[in-house]
């Protein structure tokens, strides 16, 4: 009887038993792959794709009909960075970058400190802030255009009833004006987004540490610097990496105002590139001029996440 126990538990378990198991485990390992299938294929389809083919189209001769015809090296980026055009369109670019980016920043965090308050009609103020920035910015850039013309503008009308000018200003003719008046445009949509970021930073900061500093003695301008700015690190980062790429690549504001004249003087890297490639017809040159943008952006937006996440 005990031998035919001791046998009965030394006999091997079926080997269907271990396949079974060994599939459900297969099968609960790749599963998580099968849900993220649809996302990766429309990321490689959406984005690593169209990113290959720009570094392929800018190193290689494309016809006038798109076609690539041939591999040439770094002839294109070589075509670009000779020409001096480039280099007074990435000054422009950079200006005009810093200057809506910084000026929006340093104006949305008042506005957000003033929306933070309790005052009769907040709700109501609120609400107007966000129409520029939901109304399209083609609509906002030609309504500015005119607002600016040299015959028909509100703007020369009000400065002479003010009796500030004695006659019409031409405003977009020169870049003198016309740059300015892009960046004022640009500010003008970018603050909604970033005082309505910075708002909400402010409503999840505790009132008991704005309490303890006050305690400390902190005035109005010691618990900004020591405790709203601290605690606002994560949204001003989220809005200047986001703002600095928007506004990079802003093309509806100056090519409706200006379309970068007199002479490219008021174009930047993305008008810039739009003539190369639809009007002078040089794809492969546009190419790497969006390739030179897109590394550009690349390097800023990792120094400047690696800065704040190492001082965090």
């Amino acid at each position: 009887m005990n031998m035919h126990n001791g046998a009965a538990a030394a006999e091997p378990k079926p080997a269907g038993g271990r396949r079974t198991r060994r599939r459900l485990r297969l099968a609960g390992g790749l599963a998580p792959y099968l849900w993220l299938a649809p996302s990766l294929l429309l990321i490689i389809l959406v984005t690593i794709f169209p990113i290959f083919e720009l570094f392929s189209t800018a190193l290689s001769k494309v016809s006038l009909s798109g076609v690539k015809k041939g591999y040439v090296g770094l002839q294109n980026f070589s075509n670009v960075l000779r020409d001096p055009v480039f280099w007074g369109v990435l000054k422009n670019t950079l200006i005009w970058t810093v200057g809506v980016v910084g000026i929006s920043t340093v104006l949305s965090l008042g506005i957000a400190q003033l929306l933070n308050q309790e005052f009769p009609g907040r709700r109501l103020v609120r609400s107007a802030l966000i129409v520029p920035w939901a109304v399209s910015l083609i609509i906002t850039s030609v309504i500015w255009r005119w607002i600016l013309d040299y015959h028909y503008g509100a703007l020369n009308l009000i400065l002479q009833k003010l009796h500030l000018i004695d006659q019409n200003i031409y405003w977009l003719a020169s870049p003198a004006t016309s740059f300015p008046a892009m960046i004022g445009v640009g500010i003008f949509v970018t603050i909604p987004f970033t005082s309505f970021l910075f708002l909400a930073g402010l409503q999840a900061i505790p009132g008991e540490l704005y309490e303890s500093a006050g305690v400390d003695g902190a005035n109005g301008w010691s618990k900004f610097v020591h405790v709203t700015l601290p605690m606002l690190r994560q949204p001003l980062m989220i809005s200047t990496v986001l703002n600095t790429i928007y506004v990079f690549n802003s093309f509806p504001i100056i090519w409706s105002m200006t379309k970068g004249e007199p002479v490219n003087q008021t174009d930047t890297i993305i008008t810039y590139l739009y003539k190369l490639a639809f009007v002078a017809h040089k794809m492969g040159d546009a190419a790497a001029v969006s390739v030179i943008s897109f590394l550009l952006l690349l390097l800023f937006s990792v120094a400047y996440i690696g800065l704040v996440m190492r001082r965090e």
